[in-house]
């Protein structure tokens, strides 16, 4: 049975060994464009209606085991599932104590899918800029909260997108 698992990945990834690499760099830069792209379309409904559809959080969720196949990363896979499942657990609490909506928590753990432990670091503190920087919008009437029992929500959806599109950008420039 061992033996089985390694044919089976090495006949899975065997085609895309006939693709050069710069034809599979280019196809995940691709991805990652059309993720970029979920992500605004995600962080516009969320500004405006404050949901986050589950469709797309799997649509960002598959997009990025596709670029792991494309980029090569799926090497490191288990280690961003493993991290992504942490952050999830963690925010499980906050969610359980009211602290942050469900939406947020699923799209969070598709981002903390996307960082890996490597870069949520990096990701954290941009995502944590955007935060403040809406709060501050809020406080000048300049961007929209919800009102819940007397306390400000704000929508976290425009915050995780552009901190998740600067930390592709930030390793497209490396």
């Amino acid at each position: 049975m061992t033996e089985i698992k390694p044919r089976l990945i090495s006949a899975i990834f065997a085609k895309f060994d006939r693709l050069s690499d710069p034809v599979l760099a280019i196809y995940s830069q691709m991805v990652r464009v059309l993720t970029a792209a979920t992500l605004f379309y995600v962080a516009y409904t969320d500004f405006h209606q404050f949901i986050i559809r589950n469709e797309l959080v799997l649509v960002l969720a598959g997009l990025f085991l596709l670029y792991a196949v494309l980029s090569g990363e799926w090497t490191q896979l288990h280690w961003h599932i493993g991290f992504a499942a942490l952050m999830s657990a963690i925010m499980v609490y906050y969610y359980s104590q009211k602290l942050m909506a469900g939406g947020d928590v699923k799209l969070l753990a598709v981002a903390f899918l996307w960082t890996g432990p490597l870069y949520a670091l990096p990701f954290a503190v941009v995502l944590t800029i955007f935060m403040c920087a809406y709060i501050v919008l809020v406080k000048f009437g300049w961007a929209n909260a919800q009102r819940v029992h007397g306390s400000a929500r704000i929508p976290l959806a425009p915050s995780i997108a552009g901190a998740l599109i600067v930390l592709f950008a930030a390793k497209l420039a490396a």
